[in-house]
């Protein structure tokens, strides 16, 4: 009974150390943002009022924001009402910053998830190939693919893949989430177009979206695959060097049974962390891709609030990442302890 009580007690003390490591990481890099959002050369002031405002408005503005107290008074209102679910209004927008980015985020989600289906899908098969095939023609097809995919830049592929499957080919939908025609015919219930069409039992909207989703998700997947493919390659090398891969092959197995049931079961708590790192990315950097292909995601409403100044919706979207990246982290390590019961100890 004791000891239950002190493996209970040990859990506890774990458990609220990682929540207080996770409190500091949030508010570390909501305090470096809002600093260096504040000496930034670019002045909010004159994007709400205009170049041709008189200089009392600009006053009254410069005030109304409380731009006039101190930075340390600055940050202390900010965070006092980020406590209350408050990140303040964009001046993109003129709407709640949560309120925007709730609604612009599922279109991002929806775009980084089936990139990562694609991206992992691929790259980790590829990975344990070119691995298990080492220096064969198998092992330097995989490496060239890897290196084009992580090297070339994401805009020039994007353009190009717009250029070639949409314009000359017509196999795939063009910039947008839907066609014009289609916009609005389906009700906002998850924000997910795909889904929200199949909630409405739409198939025109549901497949349109498909075709819209595939090209600009394929080419994210397609970079994410280059990373996942060549971390995967790495792990599996490392394994297939060990000596109980050596017993395992004296022992009489098949060479499947050596490569998918001893080296890459080692290998699979290492690879979740690359993924949900690999998917963290997608979340916050798909700002290229979206811009390219007009997607109204997360990635692009963070680059116009950059280029307005608005550092009300920048640090919002920071803060967002940072809790994506934190959370991520956080179910790697749920995931850990599952796939391997050592690392509860």
């Amino acid at each position: 009974m004791s000891m239950v009580i002190l493996a209970s007690g040990s859990r506890a003390r774990r458990f609220s150390k990682r929540l207080m490591q996770v409190a500091i990481t949030l508010f570390g890099l909501l305090l470096l943002t809002f600093f260096i959002g504040r000496v930034m050369p670019i002045d909010p002031v004159l994007a709400i009022v205009g170049p041709d405002a008189d200089q009392s408005t600009y006053q009254q503005v410069y005030q109304q924001l409380g731009f006039d107290k101190s930075l340390a008074a600055q940050f202390g209102i900010y965070f006092s009402n980020l406590l209350h679910g408050d990140l303040g209004n964009a001046l993109l927008t003129g709407k709640p910053v949560l309120d925007d980015i709730i609604r612009v985020f599922p279109a991002t989600m929806e775009l980084a998830t089936m990139a990562i289906i694609v991206g992992a899908g691929l790259g980790i098969p590829l990975g344990v190939l070119a691995a298990a095939r080492r220096n064969s023609v198998s092992d330097y097809v995989v490496r060239i693919i890897s290196l084009a995919g992580y090297s070339t830049p994401i805009f020039w592929v994007g353009m190009m893949g717009l250029l070639v499957f949409y314009a000359w080919l017509g196999w795939v939908g063009g910039a947008g989430r839907v066609d014009l025609g289609l916009d609005g015919l389906v009700p906002r219930r998850t924000g997910l177009m795909t889904v929200d069409a199949l909630l409405t039992g739409n198939g025109t909207v549901f497949w349109n979206a498909i075709n819209h989703l595939i090209l600009p998700a394929a080419l994210l997947g397609f970079h994410s695959l280059a990373y996942i493919s060549r971390m995967t390659r790495s792990f599996m090398l490392a394994q297939l060097s060990q000596e109980f891969i050596i017993t395992a092959r004296v022992k009489g197995l098949t060479e499947r049974q050596v490569i998918w049931n001893h080296a890459f079961r080692n290998i699979l708590v290492q690879l979740l962390t690359v993924v949900a790192l690999a998917y963290g990315s997608l979340l916050e950097g798909a700002v290229l891709i979206e811009t390219v292909f007009s997607w109204p995601g997360f990635g692009s409403y963070l680059t116009g609030s950059l280029l307005l100044g608005d550092m009300n919706a920048v640090m919002g979207c920071v803060l967002v990442v940072g809790v994506i990246f934190v959370m991520l982290n956080l179910l790697s390590d749920m995931l850990y302890q599952l796939f391997d019961p050592r690392t509860k100890s």
